[in-house]
């Protein structure tokens, strides 16, 4: 077992595979996944861990709401970078059935077509894990801006590698390891969600603005606690 606030001593100053590395191989091993969209950002983490250990836990949620370039481009990425613990979890028949018949709640009440496709697919994920990794950064700008590399969510931990990472960062990378571009990117989906929910992004708006366009709401929420607030925990709280 190890203290948050320990952790925060030990690895909170390293970035990228530099902290991903001791949190998959020592911290916790066998009991962390990356969380990941395979959306326009998610080859970096997703390539950073088939390096450390590609048979580390990959989180996919399949919302049912997907764009089918983003289906096609996660087959594509394991494949290529030979991941081999992909785990694709999906809202229940019986709650889309009961809560969204005509599948079309998205437009009534975003909060709860993202709670019932999207937060509680990936709870039942994650259950087992004591960590997880995130691809969030700073420059999404919104709450984002004071993201910390090291976040506790409960009894679990939250890895952001990526959190002080740039755009000349993310581009740099994708260069350097030759990764293939989500399909959307280049039409201006430079953060990609579920199809109805996400709009492109017009020169000079924050990277996240095509998400819930016009819509009072920011983020999907399975960052956030029930009550609109992220999770705190104090430094005696144990991890591992």
């Amino acid at each position: 077992m190890i203290s948050y606030g320990l952790l925060q001593k030990s690895y909170a100053h390293l970035t990228g595979a530099d902290l991903l590395e001791p949190m998959i191989a020592k911290v916790f091993p066998g009991r962390i996944a990356l969380v990941s969209s395979f959306g326009a950002e998610s080859a970096v983490l997703a390539h950073m861990v088939s390096k450390i250990e590609p048979a580390t836990a990959v989180l996919f949620v399949d919302t049912g709401k997907l764009f089918p370039e983003t289906l096609a481009y996660r087959d594509h990425l394991i494949a290529r970078l030979g991941l081999t613990n992909v785990n694709i979890v999906a809202p229940a028949k019986e709650d889309e059935e009961r809560l969204d018949p005509d599948r079309q709640l998205f437009a009534r009440d975003a909060d709860a077509c993202c709670n019932f496709r999207k937060i509680a697919p990936m709870e039942r994920g994650l259950r087992g894990y004591q960590a997880w990794i995130t691809g969030r950064k700073r420059f999404h700008g919104g709450d984002r801006r004071q993201l910390a590399a090291l976040e506790p969510a409960d009894w679990r931990l939250k890895i952001n590698p990526l959190a002080s990472w740039t755009p000349r960062d993310v581009a740099a990378y994708f260069e350097a390891h030759d990764l293939p571009r989500h399909p959307l990117a280049g039409a201006g989906y430079l953060s990609i969600g579920c199809a109805p929910c996400t709009t492109p992004v017009s020169e000079g708006e924050e990277l996240r603005a095509g998400r819930w366009r016009g819509q009072d709401k920011t983020e999907c929420g399975i960052h956030w606690t029930v009550n609109g607030r992220p999770v705190q925990a104090p430094n005696e709280v144990q991890f591992g």
